[in-house]
């Protein structure tokens, strides 16, 4: 028999065992993880407990399996058919995207906001948005956007990525650089387009206001496109058609964001007023702006990885 020493070399080349006991079992899950490996372990009886508890993940079968190893398994299969564990994977793997996507998409918006705030202040100048104003774009806007994210379905090529590595942050790199990115963008634009709206001869700072919360909805609306996916080109038929509750969360946000502009009730109670074409031909023009910044981003990052994969394999 093989000591722990010879079968942690060996244990990366071994493909079958045979006639194993409990001890054997467990051994070979221990070096498994010993080589940095993340080991899922499957089984039915009291024989499988040990190797079940000590896995990363232990599966146990859920209609012939015993009570010690359901006790002992992270997740029992309810069926004992060993495909709905690829069906688990897929399914953990595209919440786990849409929570990064969620994150990524309320953390630039939200920071936008505080940004902007801290930003008028610092400069000394009048505040481009009011607390009301901010409750409406987190209550209204932030929420009803927010919420399609959840509803995402799997990316393409989800099943055909690497496992992640377990100690890999959920916020990488490349997606706070991508939240301090849009956060920039957001609050640099607002600021500077409320300045711009509320030096125009006859323009009251109500307007300049309603500019700036307009501008910053439309940040919010383009941006969750891109969020759709997170290194995959959006500005495409699936991207910008694929997801009809981010359709219809533009359906709802859409006329509420224009009876917060134009129906006088709403004007009264949060402090905003009609603003002409040209005001909104800048907000447009600034979430075109926004949609392409992010997806140049994303295909600079595209061909970064590819470059380094061609690296790899040559």
């Amino acid at each position: 028999a093989m000591d722990d020493a010879e079968l942690d070399g060996a244990v990366d080349a071994i493909q079958v065992y045979s006639r194993v006991s409990p001890a054997h079992k467990l051994r070979v899950v221990t070096a498994l993880q010993g080589r940095g490996h993340s080991v899922a372990m499957t089984g039915d009886g009291v024989n499988d407990a040990p190797a079940l508890k000590r896995a990363d993940v232990g599966v146990a079968m859920g209609r012939k399996g015993t009570e010690a190893a359901k006790e002992s398994s992270d997740m029992v299969i309810a069926d004992d058919n060993f495909a709905s564990i690829a069906a688990a994977v897929e399914e953990g793997r595209t919440v786990y995207d849409n929570i990064k996507k969620f994150l990524i998409f309320a953390l630039p918006t939200n920071g936008g906001e505080a940004g902007i705030l801290v930003t008028a202040i610092f400069m000394g100048i009048t505040l481009p948005i009011t607390p009301v104003q901010v409750l409406w774009v987190n209550m209204i806007t932030a929420v009803t956007l927010g919420l399609a994210l959840a509803f995402e379905p799997a990316e393409a090529g989800l099943m055909a990525r690497p496992p992640r590595p377990p100690a890999e942050p959920m916020l990488t790199r490349f997606l706070v650089w991508r939240i301090f990115l849009v956060t920039a963008v957001i609050v640099v634009s607002a600021v500077s387009l409320f300045l711009w709206e509320a030096g125009r001869a006859g323009v009251s700072l109500e307007e300049a206001r309603t500019l700036a919360v307009n501008l910053l909805v439309m940040g919010e609306m383009v941006y969750l496109f891109n969020c759709r996916f997170l290194v995959a080109n959006s500005a495409s038929v699936p991207g910008l058609l694929g997801s009809r509750y981010a359709l219809l969360a533009l359906a709802v946000l859409i006329p509420l964001q224009l009876a917060f502009t134009y129906v006088p009730a709403m004007q009264a109670l949060f402090g905003t007023a009609g603003i002409d074409l040209e005001a909104w031909a800048w907000v447009v023009g600034f979430g075109v702006a926004l949609f392409l910044l992010v997806e140049a981003e994303k295909a600079m990052l595209r061909w970064r990885q590819a470059r380094a994969a061609r690296r790899l394999f040559a």
